[in-house]
C-alpha cells in the first residue's frame, strides 16, 4: 500500500440511490421488529428492507387493514 494517494483527478459521481427513499420516524410494537429481524436473520435481507418490501407490497395489491377488532 501506499503511505498517500492522490484522489484530486479523481471525478465525483451522484448517488444513483438518493431521493428514491424518504427517512421517516415510526414507531412499530417489538413483536414487529422481533419478527422482521428473525426473517432478516432466515433471508439475508436488513429488517428495514424487508420492511419497506412488505408495505410496497399492500400498496401494489391496494392492501388495507382490518380493523375489525374484539374490544
Amino acid at each position: 500500500m501506499k503511505k498517500e494517494y492522490n484522489f484530486s483527478k479523481m471525478k465525483g459521481k451522484k448517488n444513483p440511490y438518493a431521493g428514491k427513499k424518504k427517512a421517516v420516524g415510526i414507531n412499530l410494537s417489538p413483536e414487529v421488529i422481533d419478527y422482521f429481524k428473525a426473517l432478516s436473520k432466515e433471508s439475508g435481507i436488513p429488517y428495514q428492507m424487508l420492511i419497506d418490501l412488505y408495505l410496497r407490497d399492500c400498496v401494489k395489491h391496494k392492501k388495507k387493514p382490518n380493523f375489525d377488532w374484539v374490544a
